[in-house]
């Protein structure tokens, strides 16, 4: 058992389990670094009222409010969790902050009852079947957490966003496959008020438009590493011949090095290479092809 569980059934002062609270985010990042977490000692995230609504903490840097690319795979795997589980018990409206050097989030429209024990219940089911990681989430008192400057996530599709929106749907966002399932929905909702989202669509050169339309739906999934997908999805959403060329254009974008390629059991699983978001982001925004691809 943790100093942190320790002192809490012991009745910790608030800045005791503030200061303990710290120390654990400080080991559950050390430990997401390494090549399995919290095997010895589950990784800790935690979960708390503040002002009416839920609010967490996760070992993760705040900077994923603005970059997806902060966290690695299971670094997100576990943020998605905490999303989920926080929308779970407490409703959306998903936030991020800080507290201290890590990432807090927090999510509810500032409700009179914020369960924080459901949210932990629902965190373990979420994270239970993530890959050589074990977490488990700790409920706190009221008025321990003190996230700051919390705002909501940047940018129309940010994973933080996708991962509420397939919560809302009843989904593990932990769960890629679950994700992935209700991926046209969670792109159709997040985009509803955002027509300039959908310029890819109407680019003139078949191959140059699928190109855009498959790093697009990757983009708008988070799919930079925490989620990846499986090549054989990339033509999903295409009809008749683009169905054909979206396989072939997929091969390109891997050769280009935009798509990198996981392997998996039987399956050939690609994501988004982050050193290469500055030529994904102007091939879907501007149609412009970057060295090394062509279509």
């Amino acid at each position: 058992m943790s100093a942190l569980s320790d002192a809490l059934r012991d009745g910790a002062s608030p800045a005791r389990l503030r200061a303990l609270l710290e120390a654990e985010l400080e080991r559950g990042a050390k430990e997401l670094a390494q090549k399995r977490s919290g095997y010895e000692d589950p990784v800790i995230v935690a979960i708390g009222a503040d002002g009416g609504r839920l609010a967490a903490a996760a070992p993760v840097p705040p900077a994923l409010r603005a970059d997806p690319q902060a966290v690695d795979e299971r670094g997100w795997l576990l943020v998605a969790a905490l999303v989920g589980a926080l929308v779970t018990a407490g409703g959306p409206g998903i936030e991020a902050g800080a507290t201290g050097g890590h990432l807090a989030l927090a999510a509810g429209a500032g409700g009179s009852d914020p369960d924080a024990e459901l949210a932990a219940l629902a965190f373990e089911e979420n994270i239970a079947n993530v890959d050589r990681l074990r977490a488990r989430a700790i409920a706190l008192p009221d008025a321990v957490l003190e996230p700051t400057d919390l705002r909501h996530p940047i940018g129309v599709t940010h994973p933080l966003k996708v991962a509420e929106a397939v919560a809302q749907l009843g989904a593990n966002p932990a769960d890629p496959a679950e994700a992935e399932q209700h991926e046209d929905e969670v792109l159709a909702q997040l985009t509803r008020d955002h027509p300039e989202v959908a310029r890819p669509h109407a680019d003139p050169d078949p191959a140059r438009r699928v190109a855009r339309r498959i790093l697009q739906r990757l983009n708008g999934m988070g799919k930079w590493g925490g989620y990846h997908t499986e090549f054989i999805h990339l033509p999903r959403g295409f009809a008749g011949n683009d169905r054909e060329l979206a396989t072939r254009v997929g091969e390109q974008l891997l050769e280009a090095g935009l798509l990198l390629e996981k392997p998996s059991v039987g399956q050939r699983h690609v994501f988004l290479n982050p050193r290469r978001a500055a030529d994904i982001y102007a091939l879907i925004d501007e149609g412009r092809l970057p060295p090394g691809l062509s279509l």
